[in-house]
């Protein structure tokens, strides 16, 4: 299912970050730590009372400074509101109510979105100040201590209310494929459109989008299959002079990504592989969707007998967090393989929505158990008794063990390569849940 987004806002120096970082820190219930885009993180994915939801941090809002950054800044917060199904405004309590809170509040409300209101830096002493805040007209503040985590679980709860459902979230659903295509500018992201809509298709309509950076083109094959292709800008690389530039690159991937059922990351092959590339991935890989790495300008590359070896030997290197990846390597400028990348696209969807029946599940875990025994700790050896899987997209196996402290990472990791030896699982994540069984069952 899309994950709603939440837009974290307010004045510089409230206490924004450790809000997000606090949330981000799997202080509730499930959120995913993944490898991959770890420094500069703008975004997390966090889970309260079965409501999953993507949280987007911004920068403090400074409404009528005429400082460039804070111009930027701003504009990052407008983008950040746009695209948000829900915003938390977030105050400093220990001040009390400033100028700077009005506008901010009197910004937020032209979003016409669903705005609820922290109080933050309120501990057991000082719950009066919180009332001035009724002056802002958001409705009811609520006070928290995001240092502290105190208030945080009510504070959740009032911002689920207003998560959209999951049916109401999908209604874009209609039976189309939708694919987000992203990486660097300059890589072909829109070459490679270009070419797939024009390549024996048939183009049903153009549809710019009004609040995202991107553009939504559905189109329907010659043999009657139905897609969405979400071309997006480039993601830039950071640096001093212009650092809003990936910001806003970044968040509108986030959003097509999250759109989307999987996702073309577009590279160029004809440049050494770089840190942003590898970043991209990363960033695909913890939206946890499947991917196709299309090497694109392939008809730029010097080749001999050796060269594909020797390419992927490198993304094997680079992308070591997800050993998964599918590579595919055209030339969109020419044509060369462009063919083949719907179909790719296809299969990496099809085996992120693979559900296994129980019996042979079990059958194969049991197999790579009897050729490599479970660990043991401190003279406890662990017992796996049976596994399921309960949803797809990504495919989710859930162990039933004895006691899931004894589970180490690498005889996870040794689990998750047997199923994926047995079932393929090319260019999709695959999660692997650890369970205690109760007690009353054994």
């Amino acid at each position: 299912m899309t994950k709603p987004l939440v837009a974290i806002v307010g004045r510089p120096n409230v206490g924004k970050s450790t809000f997000f970082n606090r949330l981000a820190g799997k202080r509730i219930s499930i959120v995913e730590d993944m490898p991959g885009v770890t420094r500069d993180r703008i975004y997390g994915d966090a889970e309260w009372c079965g409501h999953a939801f993507t949280m987007v941090d911004t920068g403090g809002i400074e409404i009528h400074s005429e400082d460039v950054m804070w111009k930027h800044i701003k504009s990052q917060a407008e983008l950040a509101v746009e695209l948000a199904d829900v915003i938390l405004l977030i105050v400093d309590g220990r001040i009390g109510i400033m100028p700077d809170d009005y506008d901010v509040a009197d910004f937020l409300r032209k979003s016409k979105k669903p705005i609820v209101l922290a109080v933050n830096k309120i501990d057991n002493q000082n719950y009066d100040l919180v009332y001035d805040f009724y002056n802002l007209g958001l409705g009811e503040p609520i006070a928290i201590s995001a240092e502290q985590g105190l208030n945080l679980g009510d504070l959740l709860d009032e911002v689920v209310k207003y998560l959209p459902s999951s049916e109401e979230y999908d209604q874009e659903a209609d039976g189309a494929l939708k694919i987000a295509v992203v990486g660097k500018p300059n890589a072909g992201k829109s070459s490679l459109v270009n070419r797939i809509l024009g390549f024996d298709r048939v183009i049903v309509s153009d549809i710019a989008g009004t609040t995202r950076d991107a553009i939504d083109t559905p189109f329907t094959t010659v043999d009657g299959k139905e897609y969405r292709i979400i071309d997006t800008a480039g993601i830039r690389r950071k640096n001093k002079v212009n650092e809003d530039v990936e910001y806003y690159s970044v968040v509108r991937s986030i959003d097509a990504m999250r759109r989307a059922d999987v996702v073309a990351v577009v590279i160029d092959a004809s440049e050494p592989l770089s840190e942003q590339d590898i970043k991209i991935c990363g960033l695909v890989h913890e939206s946890q969707k499947p991917s196709v790495i299309i090497m694109n300008k392939w008809d730029a590359v010097e080749k001999d007998a050796f060269t594909i070896n020797e390419f992927n030997k490198k993304l094997d290197e680079e992308l070591k967090f997800m050993s998964y990846y599918k590579p595919l390597y055209i030339s969109a400028l020419t044509g060369q393989r462009v063919g083949q990348v719907l179909a790719a696209l296809n299969e990496v969807y099809a085996n992120a929505s693979m559900r296994i029946p129980t019996g042979v599940l079990n059958d194969v875990l049991s197999d790579a158990m009897s050729v490599n025994e479970p660990p043991n700790y401190n003279g406890k050896k662990l017992r796996v008794y049976y596994a399921t899987q309960p949803t797809t997209n990504p495919p989710t196996f859930v162990l039933f063990v004895n006691d899931e402290r004894i589970m180490h990472f690498s005889y996870k990791r040794y689990l998750e390569n047997a199923l994926r030896k047995a079932f393929g699982f090319a260019g999709t994540p695959i999660r692997i849940r650890v369970r205690n069984k109760d007690k009353d069952e054994m």
